[in-house]
């Protein structure tokens, strides 16, 4: 959720970057920079903290006056956030900002040192403007070097870039992570991370497609696809108004917010990970040792995701793991005492059941944990200890951003108290630390199952009743799905541990019940394939999640399966929620009704 911004005019831009950025604020952000291009020089200025800091810095310093110019609103993930790995960064011809996380920038890293790059800071940014740099030495084509280039690369990010010797051409690139081009009324072109940075200088927004690349001079912008193929975007009018809440190219805020999933997942990873080390990085006063006892409590979505990291926090501490709905919790007087750590997953911080039973657990003397995704909420403000979840704004009702980020941050705790009970070994905690940072990419992927799910959505659109079924960590994504689908469709559905079915719910089961099995290739897929056959041999109408292989394995049978990307059993938790994110969405448009404020429901409740 960093922020991007680039201007090609011919005029003065800088003033123009600052006032873009001011507008990208609301993403969060520890360093912020800017940099011009005027005669073959680069003017660039950066600064540590507040963009107040940069303008501080320009007034002593002047201004630049280059017609072409990005800027920059980081969030680190990989090395401190200081002057130094702020961006925009310069390497030799390349100048160069970046959102996102490059996940083989080590071995790029080591084969860019490995002949002679010197490499100044410890920011991912940086190796892809080697890369770049590299690739326009053996390459006259620009367009050419930069997909090149861009191509060695594996993660999720946006670009912008500027290039020496180029000095009408601004060149935007984006996979997994947002980016728009704005055009001029008159003249100019401008890439932004959203239509709010744009807002200033264009009403005309193209909003770049997975893979895409936008080469743009003052006049002209073309864009490519991944392929390399010359293609058209629609152009969106935005009003300035409107740009504050835009959509982007989506109908809705929820389809919005889950394509944000691999950007904010990003954002959040950077509280926790440091990227150069593999290390989980938790507040050291959190002192795992001092309890013998962990408490979760939610409501609602924010609850499934507690359900997850039992499993997690339970394999990775050796301790009971308790988690409760919050209306509940308080009235069935629990035991607690000092040796508990309370922990409360909410997306505003301010749910009424949650923040009470916050407040009885600080009453009788446990250290209090708040995964919030709003820092200055009530939550945030009267626990002990806060991890931000960092999902950004979350329009639509039904949560979708803000509940894999909630994830994300249970699963960096299970981590981190592993390794400090010693019960996960340094190498076991780094190499699942690398598969959180693969997440993005993964998240991304995720997506290409879409078009499957729509056919799937519309023969769910005509039914009145849906069974999910799930196993270990699927069982919550199982119960999760379903309440996506009641929640936006009015559908009634249901999610069961795939366990259960023969203690009642298998009495549904009929040609006319469809059933959402969730069953990645982990150590408890054999039982959920028996519960299939089960299923199948009462002609229950069965829709299979699972990997590549197992799918074919499951059509084999007769039946039908989407293949999503094959993962470890950690992550799978995070690769099987988009599926049903996607069903539920499409069934619900499919249907007609109010994806983002569903009938009798609110964002936050804050009442009992």
């Amino acid at each position: 959720m960093c922020g991007i911004i680039g201007i090609v005019t011919g005029k003065p831009v800088a003033t123009g970057l600052i006032s873009s950025l001011k507008l990208l604020e609301y993403r969060g952000y520890d360093s912020a920079g800017i940099a011009t291009l005027q005669n073959g020089t680069v003017w660039r200025e950066r600064a540590a903290g507040k963009l107040s800091n940069l303008e501080k810095k320009i007034r002593v310093n002047g201004l630049g006056d280059g017609g072409i110019g990005i800027g920059h609103t980081r969030w680190a993930t990989h090395g401190a956030p200081n002057e130094t790995n702020a961006h925009p960064h310069i390497i030799g011809d390349v100048v160069i900002v970046h959102n996102g996380i490059i996940e083989n920038y080590q071995e790029l890293r080591g084969e860019l040192l490995k002949n002679g790059a010197k490499i100044s800071s410890d920011t991912d940014t940086e190796v892809i403007g080697h890369l770049i740099q590299n690739q326009l030495k053996i390459n006259d084509n620009v367009e050419t070097a930069i997909q090149a280039a861009i191509g060695m690369l594996r993660g999720a990010f946006a670009l912008a870039i500027m290039i020496k010797g180029n000095e009408e051409l601004l060149i935007g690139a984006r996979k997994g992570c947002p980016l728009a081009v704005g055009i001029g009324d008159v003249e100019g072109h401008y890439i932004g991370s959203d239509a709010l940075a744009l807002s200033p200088f264009s009403r005309q927004i193209v909003y770049l497609e997975e893979g895409d690349f936008v080469f743009a001079t003052k006049n002209t912008f073309k864009v490519y696809n991944e392929s390399g193929e010359l293609v058209e975007r629609e152009i969106n009018i935005i009003e300035q108004q409107s740009a504050v809440m835009d959509k982007g190219n989506h109908k809705h805020y929820m389809a919005k917010e889950f394509f944000e999933q691999p950007d904010v997942i990003s954002h959040t990873l950077a509280n926790y990970i440091d990227m150069d080390t593999n290390q989980i990085n938790i507040d050291s006063k959190l002192d795992i040792t001092k309890f013998n006892r962990i408490i979760m409590v939610s409501c609602g979505t924010a609850y499934y995701a507690a359900m997850v990291g039992k499993y997690w926090l339970e394999k990775t501490t050796h301790m009971s793991v308790e988690v409760d709905v919050a209306s509940e919790f308080r009235y069935r007087n629990p035991p607690l005492n000092e040796k508990c750590l309370f922990i409360v997953v909410s997306q505003s911080g301010e749910t009424a059941d949650s923040l009470a039973a916050l407040r009885l657990a600080k009453e009788k003397g446990c250290t209090t944990v708040a995964v919030v995704n709003v820092p200055t909420s009530t939550m945030s403000r009267e626990a002990d200890f806060i991890l931000p979840t960092s999902a950004g704004t979350e329009v639509c009702v039904a949560s979708t951003k803000a509940f894999i980020c909630q994830i994300t941050v249970l699963a960096a705790l299970s981590i981190g108290f592993g390794k400090s009970l010693n019960i996960l070994s340094a190498d076991d905690a780094s190499k699942m630390t690398m598969d959180l940072a693969s997440l993005p990419r993964l998240i991304n992927d995720s997506f290409s199952v879409e078009k499957e799910i729509i056919k799937l959505a519309h023969n769910i659109a005509k039914v009145e009743h849906v069974l999910f079924l799930g196993r270990h960590t699927s069982f919550p994504i199982a119960m999760e799905g379903a309440l996506k689908l009641k929640e936006i469709t009015y559908i009634h559905a249901e999610g069961y541990a795939a366990g259960e079915l023969k203690h009642g719910p298998i009495a549904l089961i009929d040609e006319k019940m469809p059933l959402i099995i969730i069953a990645p290739d982990n150590d408890t897929y054999e039982k959920t394939r028996s519960n299939i056959e089960e299923i199948a041999a009462r002609g229950g109408d069965i829709m299979v999640f699972t990997t590549q292989k197992r799918a074919e394995e499951i059509r084999a049978l007769g039946l039908k399966a989407i293949a999503l990307p094959d993962s470890s059993d950690f992550l799978s938790p995070f690769v099987y929620t988009i599926p049903v994110q996607l069903l539920a969405y499409h069934t619900a448009v499919h249907m007609g009704t109010d994806v983002d404020q569903p009938r009798n429901l609110a964002k936050s409740v804050t009442v009992e």
